[in-house]
């Protein structure tokens, strides 16, 4: 099936400090992801997957599309790993010196156009010292992604016209 994309929804990459940001049309490969964000200092590497499923509301999904106002998209996208760097703090149990980071690196991928049912749509990766604050950046990220960034996501079901399939906001 050939699809166009609309103008707004293009590749875009943002890497800031040791983090990266991506929007692509290409599959996700977890593995580079994770590797992107190792480091001999990292005692933790936290990583969700978000994928397409195959049911919603008793529906049978058989594909979802993603769109995005790319340009601010990777703008929010960067803006919340910053955030997450600088709200995400040492946890009591772990009184690290301040000179040692909480969070080393994040990775944030989300897969723009067609994403068939079992592949990954979103790919977050977080690094740091220790597990607690990796988990809690990883989920921190994924919120705000779902409630903030500009990207939109249509669902097909089975057996219903292609024009029919429904457009859903990125929320929580």
């Amino acid at each position: 099936m050939a699809t166009s994309h609309p103008s707004t929804s293009i590749e875009a990459r943002e890497e800031t400090g040791k983090s990266i940001c991506v929007l692509t049309h290409k599959s996700l490969e977890v593995d580079e992801i994770i590797k992107s964000v190792s480091d001999d200092g990292a005692g933790a590497t936290a990583l969700f997957i978000g994928t397409t499923r195959n049911s919603y509301k008793g529906k049978v999904v058989t594909r979802l599309e993603y769109q995005a106002y790319s340009k601010l998209a990777i703008k929010t996208m960067t803006d919340i790993i910053r955030t997450a760097h600088q709200s995400v703090t040492h946890s009591a149990h772990h009184p690290t010196p301040a000179a040692v980071p909480s969070i080393i690196s994040c990775a944030l991928h989300h897969r723009l156009g067609t994403v068939p049912v079992g592949e990954p749509s979103i790919v977050i990766a977080v690094s740091s010292p220790h597990r607690k604050e990796a988990f809690v950046a990883c989920e921190q990220i994924l919120e705000e992604v779902k409630q903030k960034v500009q990207i939109w996501k249509r669902e097909y079901y089975e057996g219903e016209r292609e024009e029919d399939a429904e457009w859903k906001a990125n929320s929580g």
